[in-house]
């Protein structure tokens, strides 16, 4: 009885470590990779693409923030092999360190005034160690809670890592917006914007210092004890149907997600200052609010995918966004600030969680557990490229061909419509009998949850 109560206490305080060092380290990466997204939309232009045309200088700094998530699949095939084949614990502290390093680097890269086409390329190769470092955290974070919850909770686990997005963009924002506050325009723009991407050096160090502390999870460790490893875990996903299938469904599923978020948190700065003529703090504090109230709703949705089944939930948060799209671009139009707080807050606070929240438990019961890193850092990682990465670049083109919002609102509706499709046509496995010892790896599909 004793040594029964005894192990329940060591297990709730593992998991507390579990879910910290989740929470950490997505926060922490999460918040390095958007403070480049904040840059490119308010000073980057200025000062690596000088020159050009203001809306050419966009243009291109949104080109390179792409390139980031070009590089994030990448990050995904390789720390998803080395996590499939060694570990998640070991490849999430590597995947921090880069991280951290590079977004540290940004903030020392000299502009094109000082060393000329130069700054541009070192800029770039920055931005590419980011992509490989975030290409390979996702994954690993959501298997640490995912693999570690059980059954019936694997929903509102998986969402604590998804909770650091929201964490990394409110971090992110308020950087940015108590530098602007505190010093004049053009103090910030030649130095105070550095000082949010070197102060991530010390975030990273309290992440390793907790990230240490983490055991491997007990998916791993069993199917490490029964020498069920994958040789080569991206050959052996792609040579499955059912997991091929899931590969691609899973893509398709995350473009709205994807294409949400760098809208409403990444584009909408830029699409505000320009078109809007409004000032970039106060859109920043619109961010930030949205970014707290996210706290708050992607962990009661996650939450609510394990009552609603996280297929469901997830293709409601789809559906949504893709109704909103047009009223919310309408409301824009009105230029008020109250307006547009109103209309992100909506679309972004809350209806973006309905798919964010559920998304880690959605994508883990994709695929079995000796090829799941690999799996589910593909699906988000790849889709990430046209569902994240060319979303500024493709709503900054659009806005510039059309001359008004409704094309934009156009290919918002299409990845919506994408999404819900693709959501619906999943038939995701049970993953907690993938990991009961001698379960038949996809038997009959569970649709039980759903």
């Amino acid at each position: 009885m004793k040594e029964k109560a005894e192990r329940r206490t060591s297990d709730q305080q593992n998991m507390k470590i579990v879910i910290l060092s989740s929470i950490l380290g997505t926060t922490i990466e999460w918040y390095d990779f958007f403070l480049y997204g904040m840059a490119a939309s308010l000073v980057f232009g200025q000062l690596y693409f000088p020159g050009h045309d203001p809306a050419v200088g966009t243009l291109l700094a949104f080109a390179t923030f792409a390139v980031g998530f070009v590089a994030r699949p990448v990050g995904g095939l390789i720390f998803g092999h080395i996590g499939d084949r060694i570990g998640r614990k070991k490849t999430l502290v590597t995947t921090m360190m880069i991280m951290g390093v590079a977004t540290f680097l940004i903030g020392l890269v000299p502009t094109y005034d000082d060393i000329g086409i130069l700054a541009p390329i070192l800029l770039v190769l920055c931005r590419v160690a980011q992509g490989v470092a975030i290409g390979g955290e996702w994954g690993g974070a959501v298997l640490l809670a995912v693999e570690y919850a059980g059954p019936r909770r694997k929903g509102l686990y998986g969402s604590w890592p998804q909770v650091g997005l929201a964490l990394g963009l409110l971090l992110g924002t308020g950087a940015f917006l108590l530098l602007s506050a505190a010093m004049d325009e053009a103090a910030f723009l030649a130095y105070g914007w550095r000082i949010a991407f070197l102060f991530s050096v010390v975030l990273v160090l309290i992440g390793m210092f907790v990230r240490l502390k983490v055991m491997e999870t007990p998916a791993f460790t069993a199917m490490r004890s029964n020498q069920e490893a994958a040789t080569v875990p991206a050959a052996e996903l792609l040579r499955d149907r059912f997991s091929r299938r899931h590969l691609l469904l899973g893509m398709g599923s995350r473009l709205a997600e994807g294409v949400a978020f760098n809208t409403w948190g990444v584009f909408i700065l830029s699409y505000g200052v320009k078109s809007l003529g409004l000032h970039y703090s106060d859109l920043l504090r619109v961010v930030l609010v949205c970014s707290a109230v996210m706290v708050v709703f992607i962990p009661l949705f996650g939450h609510c995918s394990d009552r609603w089944g996280s297929r469901k939930t997830f293709a409601l948060g789809a559906m949504i966004f893709t109704v909103l799209a047009y009223p919310v671009f309408g409301l824009f139009e009105t230029r008020s600030l109250v307006v547009l707080t109103a209309a992100l807050l909506i679309i972004f606070g809350v209806a973006y969680p309905l798919m964010y929240g559920p998304q880690a438990a959605l994508y883990c019961d994709l695929f079995p557990t000796k090829v799941r890193y690999t799996g589910i850092s593909l699906v988000y990682q790849l889709s990430g490229i046209f569902a994240s990465g060319l979303t500024p670049l493709i709503l900054a083109s659009l806005l510039a061909i059309g001359g008004t919002p409704w094309l934009m609102v156009a290919y918002l509706v299409l990845a919506g419509g994408v999404s819900t499709a693709c959501t619906l046509a999943m038939r995701p496995m049970d993953s907690s009998a993938d990991e009961t010892r001698g379960a038949p790896r996809h038997s009959t599909p569970s649709l039980a949850a759903e």
